[in-house]
């Protein structure tokens, strides 16, 4: 339960102020983890108005063509060379720049948004891969988050086989990165979501393995190909015996279930070292690119190809 709450005459003269005030402070408390009480401050108010813009803005976006998507190479840590690439949105906002996902997608997610930019992105990204492969370049896996609002949405699965026989891409290429939240729900139209998109040929990653759920059941019940080892574990893995310690095991256990283990945010050579040590398939990070544009990207592989 969240609960939110506003006080007369400080938040609101009248019954209508008073219940949005307390409407506002039931968001923070929801977005701060749920299970929660959170009472109504002023400074509230004008993140709202900036949250109500940000969603009316959100409405015209697609239309106007103003999302872009970046790639950021995944490498395969033995060889150096890369495998694949994950997509990430941005937001040209004519007025304020670029926006990154954190500032635009939980909104998204809240509005219902989300359903019409993930399809969105999954084109974009799965056409550009294919466009690459017909230039001649090396077939890659495209990594794409999966927000528990898509995933849950009746139409994923024909979304997503419609979408790969649109863009001619190989369903075996595409990776659809789930959340332990989304796994951890074993509903009978998860088992069949799942099951559907293996069927089709898709792989399935768990994101940020480690910082959701301690059950470890769904390994056994879903075809997981990957296992995506949080940031937060791999920046400290040089400076934390702990750190280091959960990271090898993730490995270790991807390895024991026949699952791929990939690194995310690796930033200096001594994480790179220090997974390269413990056996980690692959990697992605500033250490290796920052997400870049297409043409960036394109420049990229050529580069690795010539290696």
């Amino acid at each position: 339960m969240s609960i939110g709450i506003s006080i007369y005459p400080d938040d609101g003269g009248d019954t209508d102020t008073l219940l949005k005030s307390a409407d506002t402070a039931m968001y923070y408390a929801k977005n701060n983890g749920r299970d929660a009480y959170k009472f109504f401050e002023q400074e509230m108010h004008a993140r709202a108005l900036q949250r109500h813009a940000t969603e009316v803005d959100l409405r015209h976006a697609l239309e106007r063509r103003e999302f872009i998507l970046h790639y950021q190479p995944v490498v395969h840590l033995r060889s150096g060379k890369i495998v694949g690439f994950e997509a990430l949105v941005r937001w040209q906002h004519p007025e304020r720049g670029l926006l990154l996902p954190e500032e635009f997608i939980p909104i998204a997610e809240e509005s219902g948004l989300i359903l019409p930019l993930g399809r969105w992105v999954q084109h974009q990204a799965c056409s550009q891969a294919q466009k690459w492969i017909m230039a001649g370049l090396a077939p890659m896996t495209v990594a794409l988050n999966t927000s528990g609002f898509e995933f849950r949405n009746k139409d994923f699965v024909t979304s997503v086989r419609t979408m790969l026989a649109e863009t001619g891409l190989e369903p075996r290429l595409l990776e659809l990165e789930l959340t332990e939240t989304v796994l951890i729900n074993n509903t009978e139209s998860t088992q069949a979501v799942l099951s559907a998109l293996v069927e089709m040929g898709v792989k399935l990653t768990i994101d940020d393995f480690g910082t959701g759920y301690s059950s470890l059941r769904y390994l056994q019940q879903y075809p997981i190909y990957a296992l995506k080892i949080d940031q937060s574990f791999v920046s400290q893995m040089v400076s934390s015996e702990a750190s280091k310690s959960i990271v090898h095991a993730v490995i270790s256990l991807g390895s024991n279930l026949k699952m791929r283990a990939i690194a995310e945010g690796v930033e200096t050579a001594e994480q790179y070292a220090s997974l390269l040590a413990l056996h980690c398939d692959d990697a992605q990070g500033y250490f290796f690119s920052e997400p870049v544009t297409a043409e960036a990207f394109a420049a990229l592989l050529q580069a690795d190809m010539s290696h």
